[in-house]
């Protein structure tokens, strides 16, 4: 989406607002015990008392309004019976639309203490996505944003997950400009315009260079090699003066 009016903009705060509070609402109610599809449900019920829909079910029909993943699973993890424990990794993405805009918007979560590096993984994580959304803005390049993600990840010693990039969003869950690498990539030339609606979602990992699915089901994803795998997520609005966050709770 390109938004050329405000009142595309306010739209695109409302229900980035709306995916935000619904992320929080779901970390501040997770415990150990508590199963991924009682998460999840609390995630339905906010995003419905607010007027939205879930983007994952009304697109793709996924089994799920949130998608949940823990530890081992790394992506579009399905809402089920997994009892959370303490020392799990969690990662929640919420996407949503209200009146005809989408928002889309992740996060991974500690339940309790784990190990220092996960730790450390974790805030290098959500470093690594600012280190993105740096980048956006009028006439830079979008392989800027993999690139930079790439320097840094290097330089802590990460790998990154290749095959699940950022994307347009806005009036569709994913559109143009299509794929968005958040790693290093030659031959893009394509460059941002004023109004660009995207995600930043970097997918850094302890050593996963890939995602794949396992056979069990065709939804969640595994990194491959096996490794942690964290991963952060914002929809941003390209301008002249660089990214507009949307997806921030209020």
């Amino acid at each position: 989406m390109t938004i050329t009016q405000q009142d595309d903009l306010d739209g695109l705060h409302v229900i980035g607002r709306i995916v935000a509070n619904t992320i929080q609402a779901m970390a501040q109610a997770m415990e150990p015990g508590m199963t991924t599809r009682e998460l999840d449900q609390i995630g339905r019920v906010h995003l419905e008392r607010e007027g939205a829909v879930s983007a994952p079910e009304s697109t793709y029909d996924f089994p799920g309004a949130t998608c949940i993943s823990v530890n081992e699973e790394i992506a579009h993890g399905i809402p089920g019976d997994r009892l959370l424990r303490a020392g799990d990794l969690v990662n929640i993405d919420v996407s949503a639309s209200k009146a005809g805009y989408f928002a889309d918007t992740g996060a991974s979560f500690r339940l309790g203490s784990v190990p220092p590096a996960l730790d450390r993984l974790c805030r290098d994580g959500k470093r690594a996505m600012q280190i993105g959304i740096a980048q956006v803005g009028h006439d830079k390049p979008i392989a800027g944003i993999g690139n930079a993600i790439g320097r840094f990840a290097s330089a802590r010693g990460y790998t990154l997950i290749r095959n699940l990039a950022s994307h347009g969003v806005g009036r569709a869950l994913h559109e143009e400009p299509g794929e968005v690498p958040t790693w290093p990539s030659r031959g893009d030339r394509r460059r941002m315009h004023k109004g660009l609606v995207l995600t930043v979602e970097p997918f850094l990992s302890t050593g996963g260079h890939f995602a794949e699915t396992d056979g069990d089901d065709d939804w969640t994803l595994y990194s491959q090699p096996p490794a942690w795998v964290v991963q952060y997520e914002h929809t941003v609005v390209a301008t002249e003066r660089g990214a507009i966050i949307v997806t921030l709770p209020g």
